[in-house]
């Protein structure tokens, strides 16, 4: 039997029995982590307010095994992201960004650097932020972070330095194939210009306080998007769902 106390980042809950919600959370010290909220759906409950999607918590979860449901003792709110639930695009965003961290770890597995590049990006989200980009942005760095970073410098295939335009990327792969390679059937690729290969690059470097800075438009915001999200697809065994606000800029 433990007894877990950490800072942790609200995912996702669902109903469970008649009465019950069970919460997912990505946690600073235990990484992804479930737990139930016994009389959260009854209408004089503890819960009431604290079991928004996005908000930062400081959470208890009693737990008899490891790999056991735990059950949560106390949950006090540190943010509750309100202003992000008032915007439907806003939401939408933070949404992507908390089912990206939820599909690309394992449970049970903290990472520290994912779980406040999640804390710092939802604080950035806002109705005047290029929100497309953001969550793409996110996403670059979380993909980085887990150690699936894209390999831009050279040919992930056969290590050849890339001195042609355009390139090639291959989310299989999970990174640029030089020409040749591409040919030699190494599954779906996708036209790269060295814009949008300096572009990723770039946002993968430079600190997350930083990327607000960056602006991607065009051809460079279409070429990137497609392959981040197909990379992320192969890693992850599932997309992102289809949002209405990615066709936006």
């Amino acid at each position: 039997m433990s007894l877990l106390k950490t800072q942790a980042v609200i995912l996702r809950s669902h109903r469970w029995g008649d009465a019950d919600r069970i919460v997912t959370f990505f946690s600073l010290q235990f990484g992804k982590i479930r737990g139930v909220a016994r009389g959260a759906r009854r209408l004089k409950s503890r819960y009431s307010g604290v079991l928004e999607p996005f908000g930062v918590v400081e959470l208890t979860l009693f737990q008899k095994t490891p790999d056991s449901l735990g059950t949560i003792s106390q949950i006090d709110l540190v943010s509750s992201c309100k202003a992000i639930r008032e915007d439907l695009r806003v939401m939408t965003a933070a949404a992507r960004m908390v089912r990206i961290v939820e599909f690309i770890t394992a449970d049970r597995d903290p990472n520290h650097q994912v779980y406040w590049t999640l804390v710092q990006s939802l604080e950035m989200l806002g109705p005047d932020a290029d929100l497309p980009l953001t969550a793409l942005l996110f996403q670059i760095h979380v993909l980085g972070h887990t150690g699936f970073k894209p390999q831009i410098e050279q040919c992930t295939e056969c290590g050849k330095p890339i001195g042609e335009d355009p390139l090639w990327f291959s989310p299989r792969l999970g990174g640029i194939v030089c020409t040749g390679c591409g040919r030699n059937g190494i599954g779906r690729i996708i036209l790269l210009s060295k814009g949008s290969a300096a572009f990723m690059e770039q946002a993968r470097r430079l600190p997350l306080s930083c990327l607000p800075r960056l602006r991607a438009a065009g051809r460079v915001r279409i070429e990137v998007t497609e392959a981040v999200e197909s990379y992320f697809e192969a890693v992850a065994g599932k997309g992102l769902p289809e949002f209405e606000i990615w066709a936006s800029s």
